[in-house]
């Protein structure tokens, strides 16, 4: 008698309803452990990502430069995420605007932002913003490189003047900025500083050699213009 007595008390019975037997509950060491647990560790996530105690430091970085430069593409190379574009199809009504003679096969064309995220250390995260080239979407970049720490000017070396707005804007807000040359193929290529004293760019402006299509190379001139910025402005 005692040892069902025993038994009856380790494991609790809801009481029965209308006919419905009773259902045995859990113990409650159990039910502690169930409420105390922590969420399962998620497959891929990083260290920080898991510590409340730690949040990822986020920066803000422009890319600019003249009509069909890459800027588009660059960000799509890197962003981690699905990025935010605002493309939209070319019309007759931009034929005098829009140069194509050095894009001929461009279609679309940028008509505010773009936008991708990349994570490039345990606490670093960039948020890369992509601005609009042609003159008609100029007064947008005021409200883009609010917040940034620095720009990367995209330069075509077959027509670069076409970066020099973007240089002359950046050189008079005082934003930390470099150049980085993206390369098309079928196009003769330059030594940094060639392209340098074609632009006239001050010897601290750091110059880079990339391809907006290959992750690889974006990620280079991203670390490239991080370390400038935490040179122009170490605080």
């Amino acid at each position: 008698m005692d040892s069902v007595v025993s038994d009856a008390s380790a494991v609790s019975e809801s009481p029965s309803v209308a006919g419905v037997p009773a259902q045995p509950q859990a113990p409650e060491t159990d039910l502690f452990r169930r409420d105390t647990a922590g969420p399962d560790t998620e497959d891929g996530a990083q260290d920080w990502q898991l510590d409340h105690t730690r949040a990822p430091i986020a920066t803000k970085i422009v890319v600019a430069g003249g009509f069909g430069v890459g800027k588009t593409t660059f960000v799509r190379a890197v962003s981690e995420i699905t990025p935010l574009q605002t493309e939209a199809l070319m019309t007759r009504a931009s034929e005098d605007t829009d140069d194509l003679s050095a894009t001929p096969d461009k279609l679309t064309t940028t008509v505010a932002m773009d936008f991708g995220r990349i994570t490039l250390d345990n606490d670093l995260v960039l948020y890369v913003f992509g601005t609009p080239g042609q003159q008609r979407f100029w007064f947008m970049w005021d409200d883009l490189v609010r917040g940034a720490i620095g720009a990367i000017v995209l330069a075509d070396t077959r027509r670069l003047t076409d970066c020099f707005p973007a240089l002359d804007y950046f050189e008079s807000c005082g934003l930390p900025y470099i150049v980085a040359v993206n390369h098309f193929e079928g196009t003769a290529a330059f030594e940094a500083e060639d392209v340098r004293e074609a632009l006239t760019v001050s010897p601290h402006v750091p110059v880079v050699i990339m391809d907006a299509r290959k992750r690889y190379s974006v990620v280079e001139s991203l670390l490239a213009m991080v370390a400038h910025a935490l040179e122009a402005t170490p605080e």
